[in-house]
């Protein structure tokens, strides 16, 4: 693009790609491929018995990544919740710009602080949200790297959401 710097940076299985002040523009470059029936074989060629060793068949889907493809992973509780956490932050950015975010986030931020009840996580969300680097909220919120979920773990945008939404996303993360 003209007259804006391009930068790329990798973090595991996830990509971001910015353009200008840290706006992530691209993010997770992992799909899915849907195990199909051609001819005798299953969509792309996979044998057969390694099919049956992941404990895929038709219908289901395999992850394609940068590095190759690979079956799902398994989900356990711990990584539902992450992803039930992921997703609320998800929601929070469809609904919220990032100066609402940091506004709402902030007096909650202030309010926990005056009660008591802090944690060293807080400390890095007050650094994040008094920045103007929308990137790296952004990034907090949805990221996929281990110091995103981390942060995820204690939100300071709790609230922002209303509680009929919240609800339906409990109900959905519950099937």
């Amino acid at each position: 693009m003209p007259g804006r710097q391009h930068r790329r940076r990798e973090y595991a299985a996830s990509e971001i790609v910015s353009y200008g002040k840290g706006v992530i523009t691209w993010y997770n470059v992992t799909m899915k491929v849907l195990i199909r029936p051609i001819g005798n074989s299953l969509g792309v060629i996979v044998p057969r018995s390694m099919l049956e060793r992941w404990g895929l068949t038709a219908g289901d889907s395999l992850d394609l990544t940068a590095d190759g493809l690979r079956p799902p992973r398994r989900r356990n509780a711990h990584d539902r919740l992450d992803e039930f956490k992921r997703n609320l932050a998800l929601e929070v950015l469809r609904r919220s710009s990032a100066d609402e975010i940091r506004r709402h986030s902030l007096l909650n931020l202030t309010r926990w602080k005056q009660s008591g009840a802090w944690c060293t996580a807080y400390d890095d969300w007050r650094a994040i949200l008094e920045g103007d680097d929308d990137g790296r909220l952004f990034a907090a919120m949805i990221g996929q790297d281990q110091e995103a979920n981390r942060l995820r773990q204690s939100p300071p945008y709790m609230g922002i959401l209303p509680s009929a939404v919240l609800e339906k996303l409990r109900e959905e993360e519950a099937g």
